[in-house]
């Protein structure tokens, strides 16, 4: 995507995924109820820049939605291309959700991991990507993909924005380390999908507490809309969405 004019009216477009339950003892995955649970539309809307120290105006940002998604190798790395590949939808950055343990510390990832995936699915399947590595050599998936890929989004800026619009009572952070399973498996697949086509990584993924009574799914949801509108204001700070 080219750079553009904050001033011209044009509509961005953000896809944000959620990931179904794969725990019985939490039959409802708060990744999935959050992601459900946002509008269409992000409305433009005059905040103040900090980096600026004035108003700056963003255009409208469309929100798609994708999910449930089950928590298996297969399905995920059938569905990545598609989430960015679609004729019928062209998006300027993906946010994928997913939950992570009970301490209320919500994360915005850096980096997504190649290897490392020893943990099954919840189908009971493992990814086996070291055999097809082996045997596929360099027809394998991710040959010549380094093991470790970071966002190209400015997630430092992303973060500063991010935590200024946030309540000081929430913790966030920024995290280094995905959890090498599924959420991190997605992340890593998005970041090599676009690495090999050569197109900017503008994808992050978003890390929620495992709680989906309706006041968190309801922080989660604020949460994610502030998220979107520091990438969106980071991204055309930089002329890069």
């Amino acid at each position: 995507m080219g750079s553009l004019d904050p001033s011209k009216d044009r509509e961005l477009t953000v896809l944000v995924t959620g990931f179904a339950p794969f725990k019985a003892e939490y039959p409802v995955n708060p990744a999935w109820a959050i992601t459900e649970s946002l509008p269409d539309y992000l409305p433009s809307e005059r905040t103040k820049d900090p980096d600026r120290g004035r108003a700056s105006t963003l255009p409208a940002v469309r929100i798609l939605k994708h999910g449930p998604v089950r928590v298996n190798y297969e399905v995920v790395r059938d569905l990545v291309p598609k989430l960015w590949d679609s004729a019928e939808q062209k998006v300027d950055c993906v946010i994928h959700i997913g939950m992570v343990g009970p301490q209320q510390v919500y994360s915005i990832e850096r980096r997504g991991h190649r290897d490392g995936y020893d943990k099954k699915d919840v189908d009971g399947q493992l990814l086996g990507d070291e055999q097809r590595r082996e045997q596929e050599g360099d027809q394998w998936i991710w040959h010549d993909v380094p093991e470790e890929l970071l966002t190209d989004l400015d997630i430092e800026n992303i973060y500063k924005r991010w935590v200024e619009r946030t309540p000081d009572t929430l913790r966030l952070r920024l995290s280094e380390d995905a959890g090498h399973y599924l959420c991190d498996f997605m992340y890593f697949s998005s970041l090599a999908h676009l690495y090999k086509q050569q197109r900017a990584k503008r994808v992050l993924f978003f890390h929620v507490p495992l709680h989906a009574d309706e006041e968190s799914v309801s922080r989660g949801k604020e949460l994610v809309l502030e998220l979107i509108r520091s990438i969106c204001e980071a991204g055309l700070r930089k002329g890069v969405m």
